[in-house]
């Protein structure tokens, strides 16, 4: 079943499970992309903030944010993860968001996993409706200084007041924050690495990296741009850490605005070409 847009926030159904959806700007029509947001490992649609709607003004696209299972008013995850849960997430469940959609055109704009998530789906799943990505911070091999970020997390969830915050955005924030470090902190994940799905891109990207990332280096970046045989634009952004959507939001969005306008241009070009 088609989500009803006019809405603006409801439930889809998608690998068994109800997801909370929220809509920003104008319903999808066939003729520009819709941007679909897949969030980061402890993130959902709430904490995305003002964001979508900061990003439907700027590129004058719709865009749809949803929580994945187990994160915010979304039903609950299986746990523990599995280790290859972010290519679960791409092959099982984001197909069906993007069916429920109803969109002729996607661009898939994620966050850290949620990076991860939308580029194993461009390289995983055959679907000529995503026409682009945007990722920040993706992640596509572990990183020894990653790994003690999450740690360092983990300690801060243990012994400050961040379950309590969590609370705020989370159903069962214990097992929201325990599917992700669990994951992440299990030994063999420190043998993880999804970079082949590059490999098999046949769409532009946008890559936007915080110069100061605790999570992962700028050897994440370089894995795509020496693998991709599609087009990549790199932003590597001063004075930002994890999350280049909050930190420093105006350079977000002027690099994803200029990316779906040239996007957009290209393919009207193709259109009147044919």
């Amino acid at each position: 079943m088609t989500l009803d847009w006019a809405k603006g926030r409801g439930r889809l159904t998608a690998g068994g499970r109800a997801l909370e959806w929220a809509a920003f700007g104008a319903a999808p029509r066939p003729d520009v992309p819709t941007i679909v947001l897949l969030h980061e490992g402890l993130g959902c649609l709430d904490l995305w903030r003002d964001f979508p709607a900061r990003l439907s003004a700027a590129t004058g696209l719709p865009v749809l944010a949803y929580s994945r299972a187990g994160y915010g008013r979304s039903d609950p995850a299986d746990l523990p993860r599995p280790l290859d849960y972010m290519t679960r997430e791409a092959v099982d469940v984001l197909p069906d968001v993007l069916n429920a959609l109803g969109a002729d055109r996607v661009i898939l704009l994620g966050h850290s996993d949620g990076a991860t998530i939308a580029a194993e789906y461009a390289g995983r799943v055959e679907d000529f409706r995503v026409r682009g990505l945007i990722l920040m911070a993706p992640h596509f091999f572990t990183e020894d200084m990653g790994l003690a970020s999450i740690a360092e997390a983990r300690t801060a969830f243990e012994t400050t007041d961040l379950k309590a915050r969590m609370a705020r955005y989370h159903d069962d924030p214990e097992a929201t924050f325990r599917g992700w470090s669990d994951a992440w902190l299990a030994p063999g994940f420190r043998r993880w690495s999804v970079g082949e799905v590059i490999d098999y891109w046949r769409i532009p990207a946008l890559v936007i990296q915080g110069r100061q990332d605790q999570y992962g280096t700028l050897a994440q970046v370089r894995e795509i741009e020496t693998r991709s045989y599609a087009p990549v634009d790199t932003v590597i952004v001063e004075d930002c850490a994890h999350a280049p959507h909050l930190e420093q939001p105006q350079a977000v969005l002027d690099a994803a605005a200029e990316f779906c306008a040239r996007l957009t241009r290209i393919e009207a070009a193709e259109v009147d070409c044919a």
